[in-house]
């Protein structure tokens, strides 16, 4: 989720992958793991997080 609404300054995710690795597929993956975060924020905030929760499950709908 740190990378969901504009993130970090580009340092925090190099200490953070130099602390705890990468996974592969992770950045394939990463959208999908975000899914609920923009379904809950659509759930809670409204429509203008439609259009995000459309294109990532058409994006994994393939």
């Amino acid at each position: 989720m740190a990378e969901l609404f504009g993130g970090f300054a580009s340092r925090f995710y190099e200490a953070y992958f130099e602390m705890m690795g990468t996974v592969p597929g992770y950045k394939d993956r990463r959208d999908l793991y975000n899914l609920y975060h923009l379904t809950n924020h659509l759930n809670i905030f409204g429509s203008a997080y439609l259009p995000a929760v459309v294109r990532t499950i058409e994006k994994y709908s393939l």
